[in-house]
This record gives C-alpha cells, sequence and structure tokens, in this order.
C-alpha cells in the first residue's frame, strides 16, 4: 500500500463532527480514524468514543501503548524519564516563575500516529518509506482555529483541513450535530494539562473522579519533580497546589494559558 487516507481522531466537537461528516459523504471517506490515547482523558470521552465508533462504518484505531499518568506516577518513584509536559515551576526562595518544555503532544500524540500509520503501509521500524508514499491526515480544526494549522514535517504526510476549507467554525459543528440528531461532543483533553482555563478547571472540579485525578497529579508532581533553577512543579500557573488556586470567572482572562491558543493541533480537538 503506498496511499492512505487517515482522520486523525480527538474526539473533541470538531474532530468528531468531521468523522460524522465523512460517514455521511460530505467529506471524502477516509480509510480509517485513529485516536491517540494518553490514558488521561476525562471518562466523558472515553464513552463519547464507544458511541462514535458505532456510528462510523471505516475502522476505528485506538492506541493506548503509552499511558501518560502512569509515566508521570511511576517518574515520581523513579521508574521512569520524565514526560515533558508544560507544567507551571516556582522557585520557592526567589519567587521566580517558569514553565516546563512541551513535549507530550508529541510523544503520546503524534509519534504514536505515525508509528500506526507505517503500520498500516506495510512498514517496518526503520524502513525507509517508497517515494510514491502518499498520506492524507485529515485533521479536525476548525475556521476559528486557522492559527493552529501546521504543514506535516513527514514528507509523505499531507496535513489536510476540510473544515477550514468549508469555513466552518467550532460553534458550526455543533449546529451540525444537533440538526442531525447527534449528542453533543464532549471536549478532549487531558483531565491535568496545565492549558486548562480556569473555566474548564471548574468543569472537570464539577466531575468528582476527574478532579481527584487531577488532584492526585498536582501533589504528587512536588514530591520528587525537581528542575534546575526551580524546586516545585505545579498544575496551575498560579503556581499554588491545585485545590487552592483561585478558579473563579475573574481569573479567566488573565489566568491560565488557553487550551485552544497554545495546543499544537493534536489535543482537544
Amino acid at each position: 500500500m503506498n496511499k492512505l487516507r487517515v482522520l486523525s481522531l480527538g474526539a473533541g466537537v470538531q474532530s468528531s463532527t468531521l468523522a460524522l461528516m465523512i460517514e455521511k459523504g460530505e467529506i471524502p471517506m477516509v480509510d480509517c480514524a485513529i485516536f491517540a490515547d494518553t490514558g488521561a482523558e476525562p471518562n466523558e470521552v472515553y464513552d463519547w468514543l464507544q458511541y462514535l465508533k458505532t456510528q462510523l462504518s471505516y475502522p476505528v484505531y485506538i492506541l493506548d501503548d503509552r499511558n501518560l499518568k502512569k509515566d508521570i506516577e511511576d517518574y515520581t518513584i523513579g521508574n521512569f524519564k520524565f514526560a515533558s509536559i508544560p507544567f507551571f515551576m516556582k522557585n520557592t526562595e526567589s519567587g521566580k516563575t517558569g514553565i516546563m518544555k512541551r513535549q507530550c503532544t508529541s510523544d503520546y500524540k503524534i509519534k504514536p500516529v505515525i508509528k500506526k500509520v507505517r503500520d498500516l503501509l506495510g512498514y517496518q521500524k526503520g524502513e525507509r518509506v517508497a517515494k510514491d508514499t502518499k498520506v492524507e491526515m485529515v485533521m479536525g480544526i476548525s475556521y476559528d482555529e486557522m492559527k493552529r494549522m501546521k504543514t506535516n514535517q513527514i514528507k509523505y504526510i499531507e496535513n489536510q483541513y476540510p473544515l477550514v476549507e468549508m469555513a466552518i467554525r467550532r460553534h458550526h459543528c455543533i449546529e451540525w450535530m444537533e440538526k442531525n440528531n447527534f449528542p453533543k461532543p464532549p471536549r478532549s483533553a487531558c483531565t491535568f494539562c496545565p492549558f486548562h482555563s480556569n473555566a474548564e478547571w471548574r468543569r472537570i472540579k464539577g466531575n468528582k473522579k476527574d478532579w481527584e485525578e487531577a488532584v492526585h497529579i498536582d501533589k504528587i508532581l512536588r514530591k520528587s519533580t525537581k528542575m534546575k533553577d526551580y524546586d516545585e512543579v505545579y498544575l496551575h500557573q498560579s503556581c499554588v497546589p491545585l485545590e487552592e488556586a483561585d478558579l473563579r470567572e475573574k481569573d479567566d482572562q488573565t489566568g491560565q494559558y488557553s487550551l485552544l491558543d497554545e495546543c499544537e493541533g493534536m489535543c482537544g480537538i
């Protein structure tokens, strides 16, 4: 096989709408959809993903070779190289703050998808891809998120953005779902993503299990994560324990980073 058309499925509003539009023939068919599971999505996302699979005639591959939550937990007891996530850092003596380098999108989303694409094409690890190979990677980025569009760094993969081409915004996706009698998809992002807005943290706090997981990660980070010039690490930009963070509405404009502003286009879509 030297041609492949793949939907990069994030299981959020845009990519779910795109998946169903493909099923209904409004957008050219794909050979498959690929969902890279970090093991840290809210429970409602996993429920939605199972529902979505029942609505699609094409294969949906769920990749779960790496678990971000488990990798963080293993790191805190010395068993794993740290997964680089943009946690917030603080030097308690000087008060200086900073943010860690982000590689989680690449390591837990992009690389697993590329590996699966190579598998589907029939290539072994390290095997050179033939020059005539072409992969269309269909991405669920909407017109109001155009700045998240990127050219794929792998020569034989071309990122395609049908929702942008059709000038479809996020609210149009929700309207399309309603018009076609589908439920509204949940927001897809790791429960402990540091790029959550205060509004998103409040939403997560409304789900006991998801909130407890985020608080758990926030606490164990400070037990063993030490960076040069910094001695404490936090999930919230205010550099206080998540349980103590001020999540009120007035902080939404100047508080946490926005996932939509900062994400590389593979998370939360």
